[in-house]
C-alpha cells in the first residue's frame, strides 16, 4: 500500500470558499500531467486549467502546487489543489482522481503516517500536530506547538544518548579490563550521573502532572442536592441553556458536560444528578453516575440553595479533589449578599445564577484554578499516558543499575533497556503494534 498514490480532500467541510486537495505517493505528478497537461515549477503556485482524463471537459480552474520528495510533508512527491469549493467541484475532482491507474483514496492519518516513515517527523511530532489540530485554547495551542517542533524530543533523545554513552563505558571496562595501563575502573564515575539522569527524569513527571489536564481540560463537578441550582449555574457559566431548568426535583438525570476556555486554559463543567434517597432505579444510576465524576473530578463545586443554608443541608461526599461550597439563589429574599464567602463552614461563593451576582469572582476563581492545576506551559512536558508509562520503565530500569549488588553486565543491560523505552516513546524501538492507534486519531487528509 505504501506504492500507492493516495489523495483526499484536506480542507475541511463543504462547501468553502478554497478547498485543497492533496495527493501523495510516487505518480503523484501525473495527476497535474494529465489534468492540466504541464508540471509547474517546484513549490511555485501556477494557475491551471484542470480537465477530466477521460472526456476533456473542464472541470475547474485552480492554483497547483509541485512538491518532489523528499523535500515535502510526506518524504513523497507531493501535488496540492487548491480550488473552488463547491461540493460538485470537489467531487467531479475526486472522481477524475480515482480513475488515474494506482491512485486511491487516503485512510484516516496517513498522510502523516507516511511523514512518519519517512523520518519527516518523529512519533512525538506527530502526536503534537494531532495535538495542535483538536487545540481550543491558547495554552493547548502553546504545548502542541512546543511538540510538534521537537523540543520534547530534543529531551528524550538527550536522556537516550547519555544512558547509550553510560553503557559504552561499562563495555569498554569489559574490553580493557586486562590492559595494565589503564588506570582503574573506566565505568566508576557513570553511576553518578545515572543518579543526575534519575533526578532530572523525576523533575521532569512532577512537571509533567499536569499535562493531560491541558489535554483533556481540567474536570469540575457540580455536586448538591436536587434544585440546588447546578444546571442554572452550568448554564450561566456556558452563557448559553445546556441543561434543561424546571422546579421539579431531579431533572437532570445522566451526566451534561460542557467545555470552556477560561484565560487560555481548558475547563469541562459536568451537571450532574442531585444527591438525595433515589426513588427509582433511573434516578439511583445518575446519582451513582455523579458520584463517579466526582471521584475522578480536579475540583467539586457543592452547590447549596437557601433551603439546604437554613439547616437542611446534606454533607457533601468524600471525594479526594478540593471541595468549593457555593451558595446559591441569592437573589430569593433573606439570602446574604453575593460574592466571596466567609471561613470555616461558610459558603466560599454567593451567588445567583438568575442575576448573575458573584457569578464573576467564581467564573475568575475557577479560571485560576485552571492554569494552577495545569502548571507551566513554557517547559517541553509530556503530554500522554503512553510517554508517562515509558518514562516510568526508563526510570525504573536506571534506579536497577544504579543500586548495585549485581554483576556489571547486568547493569549494563538495565541501562540498555532504559534506554530503548524512551527510544519507544518517539518511536525509535518497536512501536509498530501503537502505530494504527495513533494515527487514526487524524482525520482524513491529515
Amino acid at each position: 500500500m505504501t506504492q500507492d498514490t493516495i489523495y483526499a480532500l484536506s480542507s475541511g467541510g463543504l462547501p468553502t470558499g478554497v478547498a485543497i486537495l492533496r495527493i501523495s505517493g510516487p505518480a503523484a505528478r501525473v495527476a497535474l500531467e494529465t489534468m492540466s497537461g504541464r508540471l509547474p515549477e517546484p513549490r511555485m503556485a501556477s494557475l491551471s486549467r484542470l480537465r477530466d482524463p477521460q472526456t476533456g471537459d473542464l472541470l475547474d480552474a485552480a492554483l497547483c502546487l509541485w512538491f518532489p520528495g523528499p523535500a515535502s510533508f510526506t518524504g513523497e512527491d507531493v501535488v496540492e489543489i487548491q480550488c473552488h469549493g463547491g461540493r460538485a467541484v470537489v467531487a467531479a475532482l475526486l472522481t477524475a482522481l480515482g480513475r488515474i491507474p494506482g491512485y486511491r483514496p487516503a485512510e484516516a492519518g496517513e498522510f502523516t503516517r507516511r511523514a512518519f516513515d519517512n523520518d519527516r517527523l518523529d512519533l512525538l511530532e506527530a502526536e503534537g500536530l494531532a495535538d495542535l489540530i483538536h487545540a481550543e485554547t491558547e495554552a493547548q495551542r502553546r504545548q502542541a506547538v512546543s511538540q510538534m517542533g521537537g523540543a520534547l524530543g530534543a529531551v528524550y533523545d538527550g536522556w537516550r544518548s547519555r544512558l547509550i554513552r553510560m553503557r559504552a563505558m561499562i563495555e569498554a571496562d569489559f574490553d580493557f579490563a586486562d590492559e595494565d595501563d589503564v588506570p582503574g575502573s573506566v565505568a566508576d564515575g557513570i553511576w553518578a550521573e545515572a543518579e543526575r539522569l534519575r533526578d532530572e527524569i523525576d523533575a521532569h513527571l512532577a512537571r509533567s502532572r499536569g499535562a493531560e489536564r491541558l489535554r483533556s481540560g481540567v474536570q469540575v463537578a457540580l455536586l448538591g442536592r436536587p434544585n440546588a441550582g447546578k444546571s442554572s449555574l452550568l448554564n450561566a457559566i456556558a452563557q448559553r441553556d445546556v441543561a434543561i431548568v424546571t422546579e421539579e426535583a431531579g431533572t437532570t438525570r445522566d451526566v451534561i458536560e460542557v467545555h470552556l476556555d477560561l484565560d487560555g486554559y481548558p475547563l469541562t463543567l459536568i451537571d450532574t444528578a442531585g444527591i438525595r434517597e433515589a426513588e427509582g432505579q433511573v434516578e439511583r444510576e445518575g446519582i451513582r453516575r455523579a458520584l463517579a465524576r466526582a471521584a475522578d473530578a480536579d475540583l467539586v463545586l457543592w452547590l447549596t440553595d437557601p433551603d439546604a443554608q437554613a439547616g437542611h443541608a446534606r454533607a457533601a461526599p468524600e471525594v479526594s479533589a478540593p471541595v468549593w461550597t457555593v451558595a446559591t439563589k441569592q437573589d430569593l429574599p433573606g439570602a446574604a449578599p453575593s460574592g466571596r464567602g466567609g471561613e470555616g463552614d461558610e459558603p466560599r461563593f454567593r451567588l445567583s445564577a438568575l442575576t448573575g451576582e458573584g457569578l464573576a469572582d467564581l467564573i475568575s476563581a475557577l479560571g485560576a484554578f485552571a492554569r494552577d492545576a495545569v502548571g507551566s506551559t513554557s517547559d517541553p512536558v509530556a503530554t500522554r499516558d503512553r510517554h508517562r508509562r515509558w518514562i516510568a520503565v526508563a526510570r525504573e530500569s536506571l534506579t536497577a543499575a544504579i543500586s548495585g549488588g549485581r554483576p556489571l553486565e547486568l547493569r549494563a543491560e538495565d541501562l540498555r533497556t532504559a534506554a530503548d523505552a524512551l527510544g519507544r516513546i518517539a518511536g525509535r524501538v518497536g512501536v509498530e503494534d501503537l502505530l494504527d492507534v495513533i494515527f487514526s486519531e487524524f482525520c482524513i487528509g491529515k
